[in-house]
């Protein structure tokens, strides 16, 4: 099937399970030869071909509200939504979001570029749904990594005291970006190796009502039943938000995805969650094997192959790798040093860090308020974290940076990736607020490096004082210059081409060296603003 002349997925409740399953092998096709001329989000995707395909055959969108939590795994919900043909422009001006976006279609009814929102949102429409006595379902796509997120916990808490009808399809994969982490990690592998139980109920009643005796089994069945369900769903997880359980299911199997779809849609009423079991990067073996996460959010590359087409120089590196080449370094001569991801420590590229030292490392998941509150509790103790955040996600955790380490003036260094504008991402991941939700905080240094002479030496300023200090860097990759020690005091700032001056640029960060560059010969004054608190 050409899948740009999809309009919309009505077609799909005409179609039968082969027909579904040749067009899943063309969605994935037109995926890969597109993310890899764009870059995108490509084994997330992949993952989730035919339990999009399955979804959207079930229900009825837009009168059914379907939510991707996060929006990673949205594509395939675009393509069969009648845009396909949009995405050659995929995450560039004016092009195709990457995430759902309520302004493109009728069929978005939520947007978000940040994990763990759906099922609150989810909960959301139900309520407005019941107020108006509306009767649409209502859809929530949420990973394994997202489930185990606090506000998703808050959203289940609050469901299963409502028991609004919602449909929570738990997409488990074992991965978020990388592999997940925690104690809930440890419960879904194990409710990922049961025996589903809504089947396994329906088998032991079917044969024991085969006889009298057996019908009289049946009605003293109840106690077992219970604890066979508390056992299979792991009361801690569902059984305890007062959730019903369908699954576990193949998530590649569109067949048994249609008909346990089809059951939670018939549920009279209460949540449900249906558990589906997908292979992140499903059909290309580059994206299945991989276990860190290079294949979740790529630039554009090699099909065959995976590889970039176009690789870093030699004398280039992102400020990502520079800072977490710096925090390493320190820390093999001060043993306190410790780090802190939530969930994002191959993109923060701590991966060497976290592999040299993993006693003194801590993925936390996606919970970027627990990291926060978690580095005070190790600041007070005497230790000195390093707490690394995307500039984006880090404004889900103001409140403890603010109360938990400014208040209380502990020395957590804290490393603000992807600060500033961020391109094909998109407005729900450009890094622009840090600045102005931390300048206001007490007792916080504010810093931005121009290069990677400045990064490490803003990075041995911080460990070597006594109080919060955030440094901020952007993606991207910068030419390395020749390493040079320099001694830098806390607020100052520098001076450069200060002679004959007839004009004055004030800029920070690695525009510092770009504006320097391009007015080598002018008679211009650059100054490197490199604190931004304190101000020089």
């Amino acid at each position: 099937m050409d899948v740009k002349q999809i309009k919309n997925p009505s077609f799909l409740k005409d179609y039968s399970i082969d027909q579904c399953n040749e067009l899943a092998s063309d969605i994935r096709e037109f995926l890969l030869d597109n993310i890899s001329k764009t870059g995108g989000h490509l084994s997330s995707n992949l993952g989730v071909v035919e339990l999009t395909i399955a979804i959207h055959k079930v229900f009825d969108s837009p009168k059914d509200k379907i939510l991707f939590d996060v929006g990673h795994q949205s594509y395939v919900h675009k393509i069969l939504t009648g845009r396909a043909s949009q995405f050659a422009n995929l995450r560039k001006y004016n092009g195709l979001s990457g995430f759902q976006n309520r302004s493109e279609s009728e069929h978005d009814p939520f947007e978000a570029g940040h994990s763990s929102t759906a099922l609150s949102t989810a909960l959301g429409f139900a309520i407005d749904r019941d107020l108006d006595g509306d009767d649409y379902n209502i859809i929530a796509v949420v990973g394994d990594g997202s489930m185990s997120s606090g506000e998703s916990l808050e959203a289940l808490n609050q469901m299963g005291q409502l028991g609004k009808k919602v449909i929570i399809i738990f997409n488990d994969n074992n991965m978020s970006i990388g592999r997940n982490v925690g104690a809930l990690t440890n419960a879904f592998a194990r409710l990922r190796s049961s025996t589903g139980y809504i089947s396994t109920k329906k088998d032991v009643k079917s044969a024991l009502l085969q006889s009298r005796l057996g019908s009289i089994a049946l009605d003293g069945l109840t106690a077992v039943k219970e604890v066979f369900k508390e056992a299979v769903i792991e009361s801690g997880v569902f059984g305890e938000f007062n959730l019903d359980y369908l699954g576990p299911v193949n998530g590649h199997n569109i067949r048994e995805l249609v008909k346990t779809l089809q059951a939670a849609k018939e549920k009279d009423s209460g949540p449900v969650v249906v558990h589906v079991l997908t292979k992140k990067g499903k059909g290309v073996a580059y994206c299945e094997e991989d276990k860190i996460g290079a294949y979740h959010g790529v630039s554009p590359f090699n099909k065959t192959t995976g590889k970039p087409l176009q690789d870093t120089p030699s004398n280039y590196a992102s400020f990502s790798q520079i800072i977490a080449d710096g925090v390493l370094n320190l820390a093999k001569e001060n043993p306190d040093i410790i780090a802190i991801s939530p969930a994002m420590v191959h993109g923060s590229c701590l991966d060497t860090f976290f592999a040299t030292y993993p006693q003194r490392s801590f993925d936390t998941g996606i919970s970027e308020d627990h990291a926060a509150t978690l580095a005070a509790g190790i600041a007070l103790g005497g230790k000195r974290p390093f707490l690394s955040y995307y500039s984006s996600f880090l404004q889900r955790a103001y409140d403890q940076i603010n109360h938990d380490i400014c208040k209380m003036d502990l020395p957590v260094v804290i490393g603000i990736d992807r600060a500033g504008l961020v391109g094909e991402d998109g407005p729900t991941h450009h890094g622009v607020f840090d600045i102005a939700i931390l300048r206001s905080l007490p007792n916080l240094i504010i810093a931005q490096p121009k290069d990677n002479n400045e990064a490490n030496a803003l990075l041995k300023l911080a460990f070597a004082q006594p109080h919060p200090f955030a440094i901020r860097y952007p993606r991207g990759n910068i030419a390395l210059r020749p390493a040079k020690s320099l001694d830098i005091q806390i607020g100052q700032w520098e001076c450069r081409n200060s002679d004959n001056v007839k004009g004055v640029i004030i800029t920070y960060g690695y525009d510092v060296v770009k504006i320097a560059e391009y007015y080598h010969d002018y008679p211009v004054m650059i100054v490197n603003a490199r604190f931004i608190k304190p101000l020089d």
